[in-house]
């Protein structure tokens, strides 16, 4: 791939240095003014490699690679710059938890009036959001495996004092977001005949059945996904609607604490707030949720031992509903016998709202579920193709026209009407999504490492390259910020030169460091084995290994000492590509290739010493 993940992340770490450091101290914010989600993505762009990628690890301050100390000069050297984060996420923690102990997870700055000439109050403002949730797990979790790495190359009591309290506030804030998750699902039910019923009616609808057949279809395919929600026991998304059989539904996140939903008996928090939204699934929130929970059953999580016992008790709650809604939705994404619904873009939704963006929300989901249940490349290649055409139909890989509608798509974004946030007396709020490319890169990346067959992973390396070229564009050019993102108007030049910025998006780097990381690892895994070629090199080292056995027997005991080591180094290279036919057969293949020349020329060698005798 040409992504280069090493390369490209240690420029970010640089210019993210850069860019907050000023004068000795730590500076908040960006293109927006500080909130929850904003800080919390500024400090992932560093802590989330650190936690995902084994040499980026900065918790051993001996084992630091240099040219990542190179990066982050700006904020010390292998010592200090642990020290330094671990300064900066505690005044992160403090900042957002309130006087009587209860974490913040407002969505703040990032809350933009849908009313024109009216601005959110302060109440609004503070409201809790899931993205707060969603990104306060993830950062939480790598804090608190960074904090107990770190403090066992401490020794300094003061330092160490300072880790503990870092970790007690990281693990109470933790339970806090998981908490957060936990009260803002939500079921929403409807019968067939309600426009939302009539809606999704006809978007699993690809073969013109009659309704009654696709609602009973549907009843039948979604049975495991009815029965498992209502097994619920703590959280919102309880119903007894769904009691009754002959009723639609849809599940996933709205986007904050619903109203009415119950409190959570658990360790202490603090007060755990009323909520406001409307218990509805929004596709965005309900992805991003998706990818925190994720992080809390990883490998490293569960490795580490990062959970507490109360934890663990919530993460398994949360997983249930992880598991349900990537069903459900893969289910309705997946849906019938003929053309996928999915395939049928662009998605629309129960409110009767179209987007290609939703589109690429439903296949985030579908990604999802195919790698829990280790799909077939059939599967998958389905997949890639829809992400293909998302990313022509957001002019990611074809050239947009200058008053191209796809362009909207990432400059100013999608809007979500966030239901029920004017319940506090100001307007109802907005919640502004431009991670259009970075989502289709991301998703290109996993289906790319999810292939089994070399032929899908090439296909899909060509998209990640070229959804990369496109997002390299984007870049900021200039300034403290050079290196960070997003300039869209690299790219699409109709934008007005207004809204052309240079200071950091952290919602939007945060997200191109989550696919560098995606990057990394599918780099660092094992290449795919083509069952042609080890055939091949089966074939080749079955040869080889004869006509060196022959060469064996035909040899004189008396070789000279040339000889002597070239058949050792001959014998040496079959053991080795023996060794890794299996997982390596074009390593195998190159060594019975060098094997059979050597032997050749050997028999050459003595060909013509024979006829000169």
């Amino acid at each position: 791939m040409k992504i280069q993940p090493r390369q490209r992340l240690l420029e970010i770490w640089a210019a993210a240095a850069r860019s907050a450091m000023h004068d000795g101290k730590w500076h908040w914010g960006g293109r927006d003014p500080s909130n929850s989600v904003s800080d919390a993505e500024q400090l992932l762009c560093i802590m989330y490699p650190a936690s995902a990628v084994a040499s980026f690890k900065l918790d051993i301050p001996d084992a630091t690679a240099d040219d990542v100390l190179d990066a982050l000069s700006n904020l010390g050297d292998a010592v200090e710059v642990p020290r330094l984060l671990v300064r900066v996420i505690t005044s992160y923690l403090r900042t957002y938890t309130d006087e009587n102990g209860a974490s913040l997870f407002s969505g703040g700055s990032y809350f933009h009036s849908d009313e024109p000439g009216r601005e959110p109050t302060a109440d609004q403002a503070n409201l809790d959001v899931v993205d707060s949730f969603s990104m306060s797990v993830s950062l939480m979790l790598a804090t608190i495996g960074f904090a107990r790495v770190f403090r066992t190359t401490v020794r300094r009591e003061d330092l160490r004092a300072e880790i503990d309290e870092m970790e007690a506030l990281a693990s109470r804030r933790l339970t806090a977001a998981m908490v957060g998750l936990l009260r803002s699902f939500t079921v929403k039910v409807f019968p067939p005949d309600s426009p939302a019923g009539r809606t999704l009616i006809n978007t699993v609808n690809q073969g013109d059945a009659p309704p009654r057949i696709v609602v009973a279809d549907l009843q039948r395919a979604l049975r495991e996904v009815r029965a498992g929600i209502r097994d619920f026991t703590i959280g919102s998304g309880r119903t007894t609607e769904l009691d009754n059989p002959n009723r639609l539904f849809e599940c996933g996140w709205a986007w904050g604490v619903v109203k009415d939903a119950p409190e959570i008996a658990t360790d202490d928090i603090g007060p755990q707030p009323q909520g406001v939204a409307q218990p509805d699934p929004y596709l965005y929130f309900t992805v991003n949720a998706l990818d925190g929970i994720a992080d809390l059953f990883s490998e490293r999580t569960t490795v580490l031992g990062l959970l507490s016992e109360e934890q663990v008790r919530l993460a398994q709650a949360l997983r249930l509903r992880w598991e349900l809604t990537q069903s459900y939705w893969a289910t309705i994404g997946s849906f019938g016998q003929e053309r996928w619904p999915l395939e049928d873009l662009p998605w629309r939704t129960t409110d009767e709202k179209e987007s290609d963006y939703f589109s690429l929300l439903v296949t985030s989901m579908v990604v999802q579920d195919l790698h829990r249940r280790r799909a077939t490349d059939s599967d998958l290649r389905r997949v890639g193709e829809i992400l293909e055409e998302l990313a022509e139909r957001g002019r990611i890989t074809r050239r947009a026209t200058h008053e191209d509608q796809a362009i909207r798509l990432h400059e100013p974004g999608v809007g979500l009407s966030l239901d029920g946030s004017e319940e506090l007396g100001g307007p109802r709020l907005r919640w502004q999504v431009s991670d259009y490319a970075a989502v289709v890169l991301k998703r290109a990346l996993k289906v790319a490492g999810m292939a089994r067959s070399t032929e899908l992973r090439d296909t899909m390396t060509a998209l990640v390259d070229d959804v990369w070229a496109h997002v390299l564009r984007r870049r900021i050019p200039s300034g403290d910020a050079q290196n960070l993102w997003d300039s869209p108007r690299n790219v699409f030049t109709a934008i007005d030169a207004k809204d052309d910025h240079q200071a950091p998006s952290w919602y939007f780097t945060e997200r191109i460091v989550e696919c560098l990381v995606e990057a990394a690892n599918l780099i660092s895994g094992s290449p795919l084995r083509s069952s042609r070629l080890a055939a091949i090199a089966l074939d080749l080292l079955n040869e080889a290994e004869h006509l060196f056995d022959d060469e064996l027997l035909s040899s004189s005991s008396e070789v000279g000492p040339a000889m002597r080591d070239s058949l050792l180094h001959t014998q040496a290279s079959l053991v080795r590509a023996r060794e890794v036919l299996s997982t390596r057969p074009g390593t195998a293949f190159v060594l019975a290739g060098e094997v059979l020349r050597e032997l050749d020329r050997l028999t050459v060698a003595r060909r013509e010493a024979t006829g000169a005798t």
